[in-house]
């Protein structure tokens, strides 16, 4: 049986679920808006200067993602420069603002799954177990062969 207060009860969380879904909607509706171009008004009035302004936005973003691919061997925040660089790319071009925010929404899970206390566990375990393999392997090595000190060698 239904009395006043069920129905305001049911009434209440239905309000709730229908704000929840028009929230989402809101955010989906967002995430679908076309991609606008962040030029100035009067770059954008003009085709060629606009044109123009996208070379030199493609060739910044190149020059910063090819800054980042050479720091992921060289010192240096690698992984910062090419999402940088891509961020660049994503003021303009409405491809690049989909993989940024894709790249945005990988790494956050990610993120969330690394700090997982099963998967943070796991990890120190794997380190742990690797720090003591790789520790055995050069005291056998040291014990075998000793320690030969690069000033220390004899003229051969």
């Amino acid at each position: 049986m239904n009395t006043g207060s069920d129905r305001g009860t049911n009434e209440s969380a239905t309000g709730d679920t229908a704000t929840e879904t028009t929230a989402q909607t809101a955010a989906e509706t967002a995430e679908e808006t076309p991609h606008v171009s962040k030029a100035p008004a009067f770059i954008k009035a003009r085709k060629s200067l606009h044109l123009s302004w996208q070379v030199g936005v493609f060739i910044v973003g190149l020059a910063v993602i090819a800054a980042g691919i050479a720091m992921l061997v060289l010192p240096g925040p690698g992984w910062v420069a090419i999402f940088a660089g891509l961020a660049i790319w994503a003021t303009e071009f409405a491809w690049a603002h989909l993989v940024l925010r894709w790249t945005k929404r990988k790494v956050t899970e990610a993120a969330q799954k690394a700090l997982d206390p099963k998967v943070r566990r796991r990890n120190i375990i794997l380190t742990t177990a690797g720090l003591v393999i790789a520790g055995a392997l050069i005291g056998f090595y040291l014990w075998k062969y000793g320690l030969v000190l690069p000033w220390d060698l004899k003229d051969q």
